[in-house]
């Protein structure tokens, strides 16, 4: 299991609970656990795969829940009727792709790589599937060798 070189202040469920009520979402379990114990920040190991073709690529950092700069809800409203419906952006790598969990009934906790500048005629196109779990997306990052 990965570990996070830094993280955000601390939230609570209420926290949680809060922005899911605002934005009348549901967020997966696995990463609610995730934002009870880091809430965001940068990661140790960073680097996963998107496919063969794609190659890899590295999170740059994990959203939170609070006033931060890169906030989750902020990201939410920027983001807004750009990603496919029925995902919420919460990370990015540094190329301004967008890392992404299912909150719709079809995608619920699976992770994506939504590709900011690939053309798309189709609306999940430029998403490329990363693992059907938070845990499994974050358990799995890895340091390159160099």
């Amino acid at each position: 299991m990965t570990n996070m070189n830094r993280q955000n202040e601390k939230i609570t469920i209420d926290d949680i609970s809060e922005f899911e009520f605002k934005y009348e979402l549901k967020l997966p379990d696995q990463y609610k656990h995730f934002l009870l114990k880091f809430n965001g920040g940068y990661p140790q190991a960073s680097t996963f795969k998107i496919s063969d073709e794609e190659g890899e690529s590295v999170v740059n950092k994990f959203y939170g829940i609070g006033d931060m700069k890169g906030s989750l809800a902020k990201i939410f409203e920027i983001l807004d009727g750009e990603l496919p419906a029925g995902f919420i952006s919460i990370a990015n790598d540094p190329g301004g792709n967008e890392i992404c969990i299912g909150i719709g009934e079809k995608y619920f906790g699976n992770i994506y790589l939504w590709i900011h500048d690939m053309d798309s005629d189709e609306e999940m196109s430029n998403m490329f599937l990363l693992s059907s779990s938070f845990d499994d997306f974050f358990d799995n990052l890895y340091e390159v060798e160099g």
